[in-house]
């Protein structure tokens, strides 16, 4: 029995040297659809990240600093008689207010200010991220406050 000389499996199909080493891209056989991109080459990407940071951090910070600032009077009904975990949900409050408030301002300054390049994509992306998670987590304590 013979191999057909024609098919999906012949030796005209797949030649030796199919073209560019295989790099993880294209169909197995050494295509490369486009050129990919270095660690030192330009991202056209690099302020997508900061600017979604900053237009929530500009919505998220303000609404954190009014519901953390109304939060107190949920101690006006107890007096000076307040349980613990209603005055230690408040300390976390307004300590997240202070520190976070310094964080999200060191890493929106390092998410803006990280060079054009590929290599810092994911660092610019998590330095968004940071932004606006104190923001978020004030949100998120006052919303789940003890009551007195």
């Amino acid at each position: 029995m013979t191999t057909p000389q024609h098919g999906p499996y012949s030796p005209q199909n797949h030649p030796n040297h199919p073209g560019p080493p295989y790099n993880g891209y294209g169909n197995g056989y050494g295509y490369v659809p486009y050129r990919v991109p270095g660690p030192d080459d330009f991202d056209h990407r690099t302020s997508t990240a900061p600017l979604i940071a900053t237009v929530l951090l500009t919505v998220l910070g303000p609404a954190a600093l009014f519901l953390g600032g109304l939060s107190v009077m949920a101690t006006d009904s107890c007096g000076s008689d307040c349980p613990t975990a209603l005055t230690t949900w408040l300390y976390l409050i307004y300590g997240t207010i202070v520190f976070g408030g310094v964080l999200s301002l060191a890493a929106l300054v390092t998410a803006w200010s990280l060079p054009r390049k590929v290599r810092y994509w994911n660092l610019r992306r998590w330095a968004a991220l940071i932004t606006v998670a104190p923001s978020v987590l004030v949100i998120a304590l006052v919303c789940t406050i003890p009551s007195p």
